[in-house]
């Protein structure tokens, strides 16, 4: 199931006294992202971000009314793994296009340097 998908269901449908299913749309979204910033589609990946960014919002709201158990959370962390080693390709993929969005907003705080 992916990240658009998750997002058009209700909560309690999706996710009844688990809260893996959270954990594993994010993981999803981000190896998502992570193929779209390989293939340079940066569109995607904002998209994607934006869908990840719901789904915390959900889980944040869902982690309130349903705790883990000790087997949920070593998933959990296995889980949070994964994200992170995505997150961080991600970021050296974006770093040379953030370094140039610097660069064109460096000249953009200096008017005579916008012509």
């Amino acid at each position: 199931m992916n990240a658009p998908e998750i997002l058009g269901q209700p909560d309690d449908e999706l996710f009844t006294g688990s809260l893996l299913g959270y954990y594993e749309a994010i993981e999803t979204a981000s190896h998502d992202m992570l193929s779209a910033a390989r293939k340079g589609d940066w569109d995607t990946v904002v998209k994607l971000e934006g869908a990840c960014a719901v789904l915390i919002a959900q889980l944040k709201h869902a982690s309130e009314e349903h705790p883990m158990g000790p087997n949920e959370l070593a998933l959990k962390t296995r889980i949070m793994q994964r994200i992170l080693v995505n997150d961080a390709e991600i970021r050296n993929l974006a770093e040379p296009w953030i370094n140039d969005l610097s660069r064109m907003m460096g000249n953009a705080a200096d008017p005579t340097k916008m012509h």
